[in-house]
């Protein structure tokens, strides 16, 4: 089954999603890109628009070109909860080693999104899906707190907030149905050797299901008493995976 077209949108809510709207510098075995769009939100609203209509929160800097963001807006994504604030947006710079199996972080520059407060429109605060990007936690909860009755809510999270921030993403955990995580990050988060045992801990404290990443080799999905194993669809040449992640939430 074809997905609908651009735009479409197959469910009676849309899509409220928060996270990050940045460039990235990003180095392959294939070549190098210098400040690209990037992002959580804009990789997520770059999948999800194909089946829904997603409202976006989050914060760029005077720096960021708005055009650029054109073709999100023209597959219905609503970019009025993006916020424009004078200073830098949101930077990071990776290198991809051969195999694309592990990644090193070069530069990360918080800019504007150090001190961003989201703000969600109050006409958006009765949206029931809610999609929370990989972002800081307490920018998370600071979300769910403007949503008075979500019927779905979906994170993301990665080792930085797991190493840094655990408390604030266990008070996550309490409030959300699915977490979107990898492998090693579901294992460091739970203290587990084994990934079925990480996420029987994660969804102890909270997240009735958990969709545990593993790169080429697919995802797992795991509820309560069964899961769903996913495999990896084969690709021919992999040239850059920054955000399938978040396009596979999407």
């Amino acid at each position: 089954m074809n997905p609908p077209g651009p735009g479409a949108n197959r469910h009676p809510q849309s899509i409220l999603a928060i996270g990050s709207v940045a460039f990235d510098s990003v180095e392959t075995p294939h070549g190098c890109v210098e400040r690209v769009i990037g992002g959580s939100a804009v990789f997520f609203c770059a999948a999800a628009s194909l089946f829904a209509g997603v409202r976006v929160v989050g914060v760029v800097g005077d720096d960021y070109p708005l055009g650029a963001l054109a073709f999100l807006e023209a597959r219905g994504v609503d970019l009025a909860g993006l916020v424009r604030l004078p200073g830098e947006s949101f930077f990071w710079a990776g290198r991809y080693h051969e195999g694309f199996h592990t990644r090193e972080t070069l530069a990360t520059r918080l800019g504007v999104f150090a001190s961003f407060d989201p703000e969600v429109p109050a006409a958006w605060r009765d949206s029931r899906l809610v999609f929370l990007g990989n972002i800081d936690p307490m920018l998370q909860l600071r979300v769910l707190d403007q949503v008075r009755s979500p019927g779905l809510v979906a994170a993301d999270t990665m080792n930085y907030w797991i190493d840094g921030s655990q408390e604030a993403l266990l008070a996550v955990l309490a409030r959300i149905d699915v977490l979107f995580v990898n492998d090693e990050e579901a294992m460091q988060l739970a203290g587990e050797a084994d990934p079925r045992r990480a996420a029987r801990w994660i969804r102890n404290r909270g997240a009735g299901m958990v969709v545990m990443k593993r790169g080429a080799d697919g995802a797992v999905l795991f509820g309560s008493g069964w899961t769903v194993d996913c495999p990896g669809h084969p690709v021919g040449r992999v040239v850059d995976p920054t955000g399938a992640g978040d396009a596979f939430a999407g």
